[in-house]
């Protein structure tokens, strides 16, 4: 339903408000207790250590937008009065919708709802000539959160909201501000109700293969006994019962159980209606069971791409998908990868985001897009600060990796100084020779390639005359050294680098370049990579993948007649992944450049992309006139996917400026990796019963020594017990825990040599049935690549 919020505060100026769900259902917290929050789809995660922990961000969710809740939620306008006023209306007592701003009996929230009045029922206790219920199907916990709303005059806004269709007390919070500094607020709440509904109780998700029996609650608000029909359905999964007559009397509820059956993995619909009164859909995420597995392939669409991927033999049924994106150019990559990069870390993946957002502005323009400017200006503030922290007593390495992403954001004073004092550290590290860092072991080749580096950064360094001047006496001493080194560079990589950093103009360039196309060679797809030869190291000493090499190959050879640039981006494109880029952040800040300049061309409208399997099209979809910028997804169904298959994925017409990236994921049946010095042993007891606290015994063997971080994988509806967890903490057992849907993260102190550890975590069981829970992972802290999974376990719960 719509409705107007009306803030009346005596400041006049600037408010914020939020509305948010003070209770899920009063009577379903009544019978279920501390587990109704979870049940109703509250995935928050609640974190405890010894240390104090940062508050959480404020995030709000108001999806008003979405086409489903307009066609579930009828519109109505309320502006007579503020909120705050009680209603005494049928709605349920309290804050009532029917009556916000009247004192009376007020409209009756089932109109609102498409129910039938009160009224009409109540004379016969039954709804047998009531038109069909609209369903309730959206129930967030939170609805609105406006940070700007600007008052008028008098003090008073209007605030135009859906309420959502969870039957619960709302709490609206309203904060406000004048321009002299004057501050007010207010609290206000209203009940979301109906005479007589029906409340079925599901929890966020299930994995495939459960059978979980479900409560269903019928209440009864009014001063007279119901006698009405409860159908239940469901989409997805099998049910027990479709329902029958319930009998709830004047005041008070009927508890209703039925048995819900899943096979296959997607999504289940659980729907209930009271006969002329209610109805109520919830959907409920069906995981699959077994270990994940992927398969990727990527490249550009200058021609059709055909290739073999071979599946897993023994796939569960319902577990094979496919998704295509097809990314409109450098445009694609770029929205993409100001999406993905803030979730990365470290000093390098930091320098190449806080670089992105620098220039991210031009290349949006550059290629036809609008930039976003306050997502970018957030994400950039959120950049600022990791870089600062790592600039803090950064190494040469360090400096020399932040220098270019500092100058990237001009209009920023704090990293123009930060950006100066970085390349006057990188100047002051480059030797009388012309190369710059080293150290004891270092190789030449190694030498090189961070001289190079050295001199991208200080060039970067040209807002004044003392800084050009530095720059230039930088790029000259390196050129020397090149020059002389010529002949004992013998890789494509190093002469790659050198001479994609500017600093060779003249002598030395026919060289490196013979060096570079020497080293490209043939890629199985038919594109083309640059090889990286034995003992070849980047200038942090890590062997660069071939798509970092192939990069600088792209910017080595750029305006280099007859150079295979398309064939080498074609191959670079390959290696890229919408949630890694092309691996770590030096990686990234290199392969980024190169495939700006690679597809800097815009893509013509109409053009439509096809994926075959064997010849069979499995999925198809054109890039819309409107939609250019946009990365077009394409998802199927890959039933039949295991063993070898040949596959082709073609643009129509073939354009360069096109890239794409396959996933085809599957599910196999579970097997315990033997070996790799990490053992994670999950004891439950014999008993566990609904409502009752259980206790789970875990016992971890690792090397001594390490801190461990355990990921114990719970079933749907089963949850921990905080104050059991916090106990744990007190006595040095854990060092901290967090908790969510389905998973409890403990991080475990190190262990003595030969020693194993062992707890017992205390869960509440909330829904009764065989239920399975994921894969639990045992790992050591600080190093996520170290880690083992764990079968998955079956509960039975009575």
């Amino acid at each position: 339903m719509k409705k107007v919020i009306v803030t009346t505060l005596v400041v006049l100026g600037i408010a914020f408000v939020s509305c948010f769900g003070i209770f899920v259902s009063d009577n379903v917290k009544a019978l279920f207790g501390m587990s109704a929050d979870a049940l109703a789809g509250d995935s928050s995660v609640t974190r405890y250590s010894r240390s104090e922990m940062a508050p959480s961000p404020v995030v709000a969710a108001a999806p008003l937008e979405e086409q489903a809740m307009k066609e579930a939620a009828p519109k109505a306008d309320f502006k007579k009065s503020a909120l705050g006023v009680m209603g005494s209306g049928k709605g349920g007592g309290g804050f009532g919708i029917g009556g916000i701003g009247t004192r009376g009996r007020g409209a009756g929230v089932s109109s609102a709802f498409g129910g039938a009045p009160a009224d009409e029922a109540e004379e016969s206790g039954r709804f047998d000539d009531a038109p069909a219920p609209a369903t309730r199907a959206w129930f967030p916990e939170t609805f609105l959160f406006e940070p700007l709303v600007v008052t008028d005059a008098q003090g008073r806004a209007n605030v135009p909201v859906k309420v959502p269709d969870r039957l619960t007390t709302w709490r609206v919070l309203a904060l406000a501000h004048s321009r002299e500094g004057s501050q007010a607020g207010t609290v206000a709440s209203f009940l979301g109700t109906l005479p007589t509904y029906v409340e079925p109780v599901t929890p966020p998700f299930l994995y495939a293969g459960d059978v979980v029996k479900l409560p269903v609650q019928v209440v009864n608000t009014t001063e007279r006994d119901v006698n009405a029909g409860l159908t239940m359905s469901a989409t997805g999964a099998t049910l027990s019962s479709a329902g029958g007559t319930v009998k709830v009397p004047a005041g008070g509820s009927a508890l209703q159980y039925v048995t819900l059956t899943t096979t296959r993995p997607g999504e289940a619909t659980f729907k209930t209606v009271l006969e002329g009164t209610d109805a109520a859909e919830k959907r409920i995420e069906l995981k699959p069971m077994g270990r994940r597995e992927v398969l990727t392939k990527a490249g550009t669409l200058a021609a059709p791409r055909t290739f073999t991927l071979t599946g897993p033999a023994n796939p569960l049924p319902g577990t094979e998908a496919l998704r295509v994106r097809v990314y409109p150019g450098a445009l694609g990559l770029v929205r993409n990868e100001l999406s993905a990069a803030p979730g990365r870390g470290g000093v390098a993946e930091d320098a190449y985001l806080l670089q992105l957002l620098g220039q991210a502005p031009g290349l949006l323009r550059s290629l036809g897009a609008t930039p976003d400017s306050p997502t970018i200006r957030d994400l950039s503030i959120l950049a600022t600060q990791r870089v600062m922290q790592h600039s803090r007593a950064p190494t040469v390495d360090a400096a020399t990796l932040l220098t270019e992403a500092a100058f990237a954001h001009p209009e920023n004073p704090v990293l123009q100084r930060l950006g100066e004092r970085l390349a006057l550290q990188v100047s002051m590290a480059q030797r009388a020779d012309g190369t710059c860092q080293g150290a004891n072991g270092w190789t030449l080749q190694r030498l090189l390639v961070t001289t190079a580096e050295c001199v991208r950064a200080t060039q970067a360094a040209n807002q004044n005359p003392a800084s050009i001047q530095r720059a230039t006496a930088v790029k000259l001493k390196a050129s020397g050294a090149f020059e002389r080194n010529l002949a004992r560079v013998a890789d494509g990589y190093t002469a790659a680098a050198i001479l994609a950093s500017g600093a060779l103009a003249g002598g030395g360039v026919d060289g490196y370049r013979k060096l570079v196309l020497d080293g490209i060679t043939d890629a199985p797809d038919g594109g083309k990579f640059l090889r990286v030869d034995s003992g070849v190291v980047r200038s942090d000493g890590v062997t660069p993948s071939p798509y970092e090499a192939t990069a600088l190959a792209i910017l080595a050879l750029d305006g280099v007649k007859d150079a295979p640039i398309a064939d080498l981006g074609s191959y670079l494109l390959s290696g890229y992944s919408p949630y890694v880029g092309w691996g770590d952040g030096r990686a990234n800040l290199v392969a980024l450049r190169a495939a700006v300049k690679l597809f800097k061309d815009p893509v013509p409208a109409g053009v439509k992309i096809t994926i075959e399997r064997d010849g069979k099209a499995m999925a198809s979809g054109s890039f819309d006139a409107n939609a250019l910028q946009d990365v077009l997804t394409l998802d199927a169904d890959a039933d039949g996917s295991a063993g070898a298959h040949d596959w082709t994925i073609r643009a129509e017409p073939a354009v360069p400026g096109l890239g794409y990236s396959l996933q085809l994921v599957s599910y196999a049946p579970w097997t315990d990796e033997p070996g790799g010095g990490l053992e994670l042993k999950t004891e439950l007891p014999k008993l566990i019963k609904v409502g009752l606290p259980a206790d789970v015994k875990l016992t971890a063997a690792a090397p001594g020594g390490i801190a461990l971080k355990v990921a114990f994988a719970l079933p749907a509806g089963v949850q921990a017990d905080s104050t059991a967890l916090t106990r744990l903490v007190s006595n040095g057992v854990i060092t901290r825990f967090e908790t969510e849907d389905g998973l409890i993260t403990l991080h475990v102190p190190p262990q003595a040599n030969g020693a194993s550890w062992q707890t017992n975590v205390t869960v509440i069981a909330t829904l009764g049935g065989t239920l399975h829970s994921g894969a639990s992972l045992l790992g050591t802290e600080g190093f996520p690549t170290r880690e083992k999974a764990f079968a998955p376990v079956t509960w039975k719960i009575d």
